[in-house]
């Protein structure tokens, strides 16, 4: 068997052709010093084995031990090092490898760890390295360097090799941080340590050897950006060198610095992280944490190596959705997000929307910064400014509205603008490319809006108009203030200085109350029609937990979803949660009023639009009735009014037949508007089938029908009115 050892200086195949040539000859230098000190370890291995026995058997070194051989090991002194120890400091291989020495100053190394980490990196780089291990091990299957070839290169004799044991310690920095992974023999259970090989995260021999590119564990959640000029700065010069100050304070005295950008989507905090890193000379590593932790299961160790990719690429790291981790289930994975902060030296950002503090880790101080929201002034800048940009014109009226009504970020009003282009041109036959109308422009808005309520409520698609509703003068006039306050908020809170004496209670919250099928829903649906917007209807009997807690969960998400839908929110049967609190006999009453106060409070926040119902108002707390911006009562109609609701039920191509009399059946038939509208639509299958006319049978029958699901008949006396 061949054991020479590559002499320095020797030329070497096989490393990464990524590699600079200053850092190739960095490589090469290590390795010619590591290639000494294993050159003399070989001598020592070869004088131990001298006797004529030993020199016999030096083919098969490895594959079997011998007499003399074992007597030699117990001869020896224990725990001592295999190999005569070399002069202290005449072999010191990372001394001469910069990249090793980078990772002294980030990760607090000793020159004995940097020395570890470079016999493990050797045999990446050259497998001849492979055998050379085999042979120091005296087996031929051990080609990765183990924890204990690795003492008895370093060790200068057996108190030293027993107290560098701690290097290999689970809380070392070695193993803590993810830099060197110990792997026990397969065919030894359990494994001394001793025995465990040694083996470089891949993340690190890239860094080592030069190699730029993302690791593949993180490629499905993160991304490594050059961060680019930016025409419109996110933050104001003072601010910005403010925070950069901040930033580079904490690094001179040591002090763990996180900023937290705390703000809606849509709010510019990615652009501002990526502006904070390009003035502080770094790329950005976005990482995100929704994906990161839906995905994996040790959190702890992908943040780890996502900060060490930041180290090793010079980037800022930056987490976006810490949100997700306010929760119960993730709470493990909160706690060790900012245990690994703690430990970054360098410039770190996250971002959500909630609240956000250290709690018990003192090792990090996070410093919030508010983005707030786009407010009308800016949003109608951003209007304009997309427009032109794709050359589209939109009357000025057309933007205010779309300003006023839709809070859009910059991202989904340019998404906007061009979705709307491209549906002109689609239904342009000619395509000359016309002009986007202002509904399309609407539409395409809305379409921008995030809609998680989805999963918390059920979308309706508003189509009743002012023309379909049937109610008194004074219950039409409170439903058009309520869309005309929604309309003009943005003047009486904004231009007329409004804003600056109320902290709460900006939105536009209805009570409607009245009987089943006096045109609540209907009236939901023209107010969020004429808004242009959309809306969402909540159950509020599927929203109320039996379970402690939950029912302020399902409200917490219900409100802060309902900020970026751009929705009118719709709460049917709302007595079930707003209904009169009660004396406080048990656990339960105190936590049911808990949760109508937690309520109250959202209420208050919301600065949305939103439509409670309820049958019976006697039911509702007064504290919610004081808080109501309007309160719409929906009488029973009388006669007259459901003579106008029987005349505006029937689509105007239905056929009628000659003896169907509004008024008749406004007599006739004393029922609410919802059940008129069941009975048009029965009676319209009832005439599909006989005549393709609906004449006054098909209208008395469907009437009857609709009486005995409310367990009451038709007398004939009404029937014949």
């Amino acid at each position: 068997m061949n054991h020479c050892v590559v002499a320095p200086g020797k030329k070497r195949q096989g490393l990464i052709s990524t590699v600079r040539d200053d850092e190739y000859a960095s490589v090469l230098s290590a390795l010619d010093v590591l290639d000494r000190l294993l050159a003399s370890a070989l001598a020592s291995a070869r004088e131990a084995s001298a006797d004529e026995e030993a020199t016999a058997a030096e083919q098969f070194r490895g594959l079997y031990l011998t007499h003399d051989g074992v007597e030699r090991l117990l001869a020896s002194e224990p725990g001592a090092p295999t190999f005569s120890p070399a002069e202290e400091g005449q072999h010191d291989p990372a001394l001469a490898f910069a990249p090793l020495r980078r990772l002294a100053d980030d990760y607090g190394l000793s020159d004995f760890d940097l020395n570890v980490l470079l016999i493990a990196l050797a045999p990446e780089l050259d497998r001849r390295y492979e055998q050379v291990y085999a042979y120091l091990q005296d087996d031929i299957t051990r080609k990765r360097p183990t924890v204990d070839l690795a003492l008895n290169l370093l060790c200068r004799g057996a108190g030293e090799k027993l107290a560098r044991r701690v290097h290999f310690a689970p809380g070392s920095p070695l193993v803590r941080r993810g830099l060197l992974h110990l792997i026990p023999d397969a065919e030894q259970q359990p494994t001394s340590l001793l025995a465990h090989a040694l083996k470089l995260d891949e993340q690190l021999i890239r860094f080592l050897i030069g190699q730029q590119s993302l690791d593949a564990r993180l490629a499905p959640f993160c991304q490594l950006t050059e961060p680019a000029a930016q025409d419109v700065q996110p933050f104001s010069d003072d601010e910005r060198r403010a925070l950069l100050r901040l930033a580079r304070a904490a690094s001179e005295s040591g002090e763990r610095l996180s900023f937290y950008f705390q703000g809606q989507e849509g709010t510019g905090r990615r652009r501002a992280a990526e502006a904070l890193a390009r003035d502080a000379g770094a790329r950005l590593l976005a990482v995100d944490v929704r994906r990161m932790v839906s995905g994996a299961g040790d959190c702890s160790g992908l943040f780890r190596l996502a900060l060490n990719e930041a180290r090793f690429g010079g980037a800022v790291p930056y987490f976006e959705g810490i949100d997700s981790l306010m929760r119960d289930e993730h709470d493990a994975a909160y706690r060790s997000l900012l245990e690994v902060l703690g430990e970054f030296e360098g410039l770190s950002v996250m971002s959500g929307e909630r609240g956000l503090s250290a709690g018990s880790h003192t090792a990090l101080r996070i410093v919030t910064v508010p983005f707030a929201p786009p407010g009308f002034g800016e949003r109608r800048a951003l209007w304009f400014e997309c427009l032109a940009a794709e050359s589209v014109g939109l009357d000025e009226s057309d933007v205010d509205t779309l300003a006023a009504r839709l809070r859009l970020s910059r991202r989904q009003i340019a998404g906007a603008v061009r979705d709307a282009k491209m549906k002109a041109r689609l239904r342009d036959a000619a395509g000359a490319g016309p002009q986007p109308s202002a509904r399309e422009l609407f539409a395409a808005a809305r379409a921008q809006s995030r809609h998680e309520l989805s999963s918390l409520a059920s979308k309706i698609e508003p189509k009743f108009s002012w023309e379909d509703i049937q109610l008194p003068d004074d219950q039409l006039e409170q439903l058009r203030e309520i869309c005309a306050q929604a309309a003009c908020g943005h003047v009486v809170y904004g231009e007329w200085g409004f804003g600056r004496k109320t902290t709460a209670g900006r939105g536009v919250v209805a009570l409607f109350t009245g009987p089943p099928g006096t045109g609540k829903t209907m009236a939901a649906e023209v107010v969020a029609n004429d808004l242009g917007l959309d809306l969402f209807k909540i159950d509020l009997s599927q929203i109320v937990s039996k379970y402690i807690g939950e029912t302020e969960k399902n409200l917490d998400r219900i409100f802060r979803e309902a900020r970026s839908s751009n929705a009118v929110l719709f709460f049917d049967e709302a007595d079930a949660l707003f209904g009169k609190r009660s004396e406080v006999k048990d656990a339960h009453d105190r936590y049911a009023n808990i949760e109508v106060g937690y309520l109250l409070q959202k209420i208050e926040e919301f600065d949305g639009v939103a439509v409670l119902a309820t049958n019976l108002r006697q039911n509702i707390d007064e504290a919610f009735v004081r808080r109501m911006r309007v309160i719409v009562e929906f009488p029973f109609p009388d006669e007259e009014y459901r003579r106008r609701i029987w005349r505006s039920v029937f689509p105007a191509e239905v056929p009628l037949g000659e003896d169907v009399e509004f008024g008749a059946l406004a007599r006739s038939i004393r029922l609410s508007g919802g059940h008129i509208k069941n009975i048009a639509l029965a009676s319209a299958f009832y005439a599909a089938r006989d005549g393709r006319v609906i004449r006054a049978h098909h209208l008395m029958r469907a009437a009857r029908r609709e009486y005995q699901k409310l367990g009451r008949k038709l007398s004939e006396a009404d029937a014949e009115r």
